[in-house]
């Protein structure tokens, strides 16, 4: 297989240029990728200065930037050199394999529908990110923030994308999908959420019903749907929660000599514990659904972050999920019916 071809964004995020080229520099030579960093050159070879010749790493201009403050389509449209741009053509020509950024998040969604386009079939894309769980398991939450208001059939759409994604990048058969409501109980939620759970309890997908927010944590399901709104607010409360127990658990350690003492005692495995709930362990969140692999990071990523996003994109690449997505828009209900399923390759549920 020959080297995935990844386009880094290094201009994207509240720390940029230093930390997206710190982290490229941490993957250059061991992901065995092409990492091509696009940005403005007066900005991001400073930061390459000292390093010598960096194997695996490159730098394409972009002379402008889409602020994370910027408003996004009037950004994309108006800015057609700016780095985000820049770089999703890059993979729409086919000169790199996947496109990272910890940059405008909106933007970044619609220059991606733009220049990429939507896989066929698929109504719209979602953000796809993975969440810890209890005992080491890992559940895909989606979408966290692509469609603030979405159809029933968008909902079964990404459960399908979500349960074949897992078991494409991590091997599990049937993957578990539940639907994120306000009770176990299939009578309870709002309108969207009675419709879906219907669909896809009618559907071929490996559905286990509802789950509640509190379940989240305790890994129940393999992959939970929401519209982007709910899993947006979701998302941030976990990301809020982590750092205020990790805040008060460093303040408790400090309080008198014995707490200081047991606390060099649990240590290492508290590192864990933070490790494994730190969101720059996972990256960012994967656009699935659009006509090629693209990862969005947290605004605020720094290198280890980065890293992992670089990771993850080429761990796609590899895995072949955008062929997976592919095959799923094939077969995908298109729009509901009695049953859940619709005609393949019915594509009028699409908007």
């Amino acid at each position: 297989m020959t080297r995935p071809r990844i386009v880094l964004d290094a201009m994207g995020g509240d720390n940029a240029p230093g930390e997206p080229v710190a982290g490229a520099l941490m993957a250059a030579g061991v992901l065995g990728a092409e990492i091509i960093l696009v940005g403005r050159k007066d900005a991001v070879e400073p930061e390459l200065r000292g390093t010598g010749t960096i194997r695996d790493v490159r730098v394409v201009e972009a002379p402008d930037v889409i602020e994370m403050d910027e408003h996004a389509t009037e950004a994309v449209r108006a800015k057609p050199l700016s780095s985000i741009n820049v770089g999703l053509q890059m993979v729409k020509r086919g000169e790199a394999d996947a496109f990272v950024t910890a940059g405008n998040t909106g933007a970044t969604m619609a220059a991606a529908l733009l220049t990429l386009g939507r896989v066929k079939g698929i109504g719209r894309p979602a953000l796809a990110t993975i969440f810890p769980a209890a005992e080491g398991r890992l559940t895909m939450l989606l979408d966290v923030g692509a469609n603030a208001d979405c159809r029933p059939i968008h909902l079964v759409q990404f459960a399908h994308m979500g349960s074949a994604y897992m078991e494409r990048m991590f091997g599990l058969q049937r993957p578990r999908v539940a639907l994120l409501s306000i009770g176990e109980e299939e009578t309870k939620g709002n309108q969207l959420t009675l419709e879906v759970h219907q669909l896809l309890r009618g559907s071929r997908l490996n559905f286990i019903g509802n789950v509640e927010g509190k379940d989240l944590p305790r890994g129940l399901a393999d992959v939970v749907v929401m519209d982007g709104f709910t899993g947006n607010v979701v998302l941030k409360t976990a990301e809020g929660i982590a750092e205020l127990l990790f805040t008060e658990l460093r303040k408790a350690v400090e309080l008198t000599p014995w707490n200081k003492a047991a606390g060099l005692i649990l240590m290492s495995e508290l590192r864990k514990v933070k490790r494994r709930l730190d969101y720059a362990e996972y990256g960012g969140a994967q656009l699935i659904g659009v006509d090629g692999i693209v990862v969005i990071g947290h605004g605020r990523s720094n290198a280890r972050a980065i890293y992992n996003a670089l990771k993850a994109a080429r761990d796609a690449v590899q895995n072949g999920v955008l062929e997976t997505m592919r095959a799923v828009g094939k077969e995908v209900p298109a729009r509901g019916q009695p049953g859940g399923e619709a005609a393949a390759g019915d594509t009028s549920g699409e908007d």
